[in-house]
């Protein structure tokens, strides 16, 4: 009969060691290597969530500049280029001939005294503006709105303008054969062979809407978008 192999002690060491290693759980070089693992993947989740926000936080930005130059432009769809009545002419000829009619008429100091697109030129609604806040298609301020929807007041009771935002217009007369050059206010051009003349109301306008914003914690307004249209 064949006797079992006797166990030596040096198989009983190797045993007891091979048994305290797997009691022990994992070495220190393996605990770091695990930290430095999951510490990657908790940087790349953090960075991942920071882009998300900003990315969120751009395209809110966007859509609402957008909107507001939009306002302007709806605003000034229903208006003439020039005013109305007294129209665009100039006084004296010349390099001394003074232009009249651009710009807000005597008398005209709120939206709704706007009557033609020159009007508009240089005005600026928002912060350091001719109004408190940006304006919608009626002319009216823009009120800020809370997280629900819903329009904030201020002390008095009347609603808050939208904080932070601006509008800014800029009206120039360009060629009618090339938009993209400005011609002078008070610009016109005499008849010539069979040419007529052009007179210094008679050329398509640009208008250029600026739309800025500045956050509670940005140290200069910065602009978001802005949109161009021609009046022909």
């Amino acid at each position: 009969m064949n006797q079992p192999a006797r166990r030596t002690t040096f198989d009983r060491m190797s045993s007891t060691r091979a048994l305290g290693r797997a009691a022990g759980g994992f070495t220190l070089i393996e605990t770091s290597l695990a930290l430095v693992i999951i510490g990657v993947g908790v940087l790349a989740f953090i960075e991942a969530q920071n882009s998300f926000i900003k990315n969120n936080a751009w395209s809110s930005e966007a859509a609402t500049a957008t909107l507001l130059a939009t306002e302007i432009r709806e605003l000034s769809r229903k208006l003439p280029r020039h005013d109305p009545v007294t129209g665009l002419w100039l006084q004296g000829t010349g390099g001394a001939a003074v232009l009249n009619g651009w710009g807000p008429d005597a008398g005209e100091t709120i939206v709704d005294d706007f009557d033609d697109i020159d009007d508009f030129d240089g005005v600026r609604f928002g912060t350091d503006g001719d109004l408190p806040g940006p304006i919608n298609a009626f002319g009216e301020v823009v009120p800020a709105m809370d997280a629900d929807g819903n329009v904030v007041n201020g002390k008095d009771g009347q609603p808050l303008p939208l904080l932070g935002w601006s509008q800014t217009v800029l009206v120039e007369k360009v060629d009618p054969f090339d938009f993209s050059t400005v011609r002078p206010d008070k610009y016109s051009e005499p008849a010539s062979g069979s040419f007529p003349g052009r007179k210094v109301d008679e050329y398509p306008l640009r208008v250029t809407v600026i739309v800025e914003f500045q956050g509670p914690n940005d140290a200069a307004a910065r602009e978001v978008t802005r949109v161009v249209w021609v009046v022909p």
